[in-house]
């Protein structure tokens, strides 16, 4: 599932109210249990690295925060599932924009969680590191992990999310499949789609 929509919409925001990090002026929160932050991952945009410590010792030192015990062996899958083994022993400071947002996400996975967000996760990213992300989160998917994320890629949005909601000045402006939503509006793509539904909105502000 993909959360877009112009800068100051409110997609961090609601975020931050899944997150339990800002309060709701309205409405309700629901989730599919009683214990749900424990099972829930993020990705930020910038995640402060320990400086001095590996990917690997980064990965444990996050696992502890979740009170979970991550042995080496399992380090290394989640650095083997994000494309990291070769660079276990590589200082985290050191690794390129698209490791250490690969790494992120890995430690966002470090105590298993059901459902994961990604902010942004390919932003400032070159080609081929986005395509590394894309991948890696095609794997999450396909092992049954649900994964929220936010982006201003539609052409990125339109391959990755089966579902696309679209937030405008704090509201809905539209929620269903991608191909479906493009049908809907009558346009080619989501990025047609983006730009119809925001100038709409500008000119009912305006």
């Amino acid at each position: 599932m993909a959360i877009i929509g112009p800068n100051g919409a409110g997609k961090s925001t609601t975020l931050d109210m899944i997150l339990g990090l800002k309060k709701a002026d309205g409405g309700t929160v629901r989730f599919w249990r009683d214990d749900p932050l424990g099972r829930i991952g993020v990705q930020l945009q910038q995640t402060p690295f320990f400086p001095g410590l590996s990917a690997l010792e980064n990965l444990k030192l996050f696992a502890s925060f979740y009170r979970v015990k991550l042995t080496d062996a399992r380090a290394r899958e989640l650095l083997e599932l994000c494309g990291l083994l070769e660079a276990a022993g590589t200082e985290a400071s050191r690794l390129s924009g698209g490791q250490q947002k690969r790494l992120a996400i890995a430690a966002g996975l470090v105590h298993d969680p059901e459902l994961v967000f990604l902010d942004e996760p390919t932003a400032a990213l070159d080609p081929k590191a986005r395509r590394e992300v894309h991948a890696l989160i095609a794997r999450l998917a396909n092992a049954g992990t649900t994964v929220v994320l936010t982006s201003h890629d539609m052409e990125e949005v339109h391959r990755l999310a089966a579902r696309v909601v679209m937030i405008i000045r704090g509201r809905i402006a539209a929620d269903g499949a991608p191909d479906e939503l493009c049908a809907k509006h009558g346009v080619a793509g989501l990025e047609e789609l983006y730009i119809q539904l925001t100038e709409a909105k500008e000119g009912v502000r305006g």
